[in-house]
């Protein structure tokens, strides 16, 4: 091999390891099947955007999703686990109350809070961005946003959102949109080396 063929292979080799910070997730089938989740609300999606409270920067976004067949979450490139959520290329099966509220409280602390927004869906619209989410990851670093957007507008409806890399752009559009509710968690929590909650 060349000596400049084999460089631009090393360097491609380093972009593409730079991409990620955590290693490619796949759960095994059976546990997959057992932690499915059933949740009796509305199909709907949740936009979670989580905003650091000194300057108000959006600094990471997921969506959870309720569908008919389950209950998930899409957390792109997002770092929080949890051994009953397993998970398959940032999506995280058995997401029910106690995971959202362990999810939830793992970004609300002293330094940020969780702007969560909430939009009833037609429940075939809800398991097409279920098998959108399932067909994104595993996404790199910071495109948490930009990997949302590539789901949604893919989806009757959802067309006109505009790409961006930005949680807070993504959760303004979608503000927007007419039926969508909103709440604000915060927490007075101090943050850890690692904000785990797993309780």
């Amino acid at each position: 091999m060349p000596l400049l063929t084999r460089a631009f292979a090393l360097v491609a080799l380093v972009i593409l390891a730079a991409c990620t910070t955590k290693p490619t997730v796949w759960a095994p089938e059976a546990d997959v099947i057992a932690a499915r989740y059933q949740h009796d609300g509305p199909a709907e999606i949740v936009l979670f955007n989580v905003i650091k409270n000194d300057g108000g920067q959006g600094e990471h976004a997921a969506l959870m999703i309720n569908a008919p067949s389950q209950r998930v979450l899409f957390d792109p490139a997002g770092t929080w686990t949890h051994p009953d959520a397993p998970e398959r290329h940032d999506v995280h099966y058995g997401f029910d109350d106690t995971q959202l509220y362990r999810y939830t409280y793992y970004h609300a602390r002293r330094t940020h809070h969780v702007r969560i927004q909430t939009l009833r869906v037609p429940p075939e619209t809800a398991e097409m961005i279920l098998r959108l989410a399932e067909r994104e990851g595993p996404v790199p670093d910071a495109f948490c946003a930009k990997s949302i957007v590539a789901i949604l507008t893919q989806v009757p409806g959802f067309e006109w959102i505009e790409d961006s890399f930005y949680p807070n752009s993504l959760s303004e559009q979608f503000a927007t949109i007419p039926g969508v509710m909103e709440e604000r968690v915060y927490s007075d929590a101090e943050p850890t080396e690692r904000q785990q909650y797993t309780e």
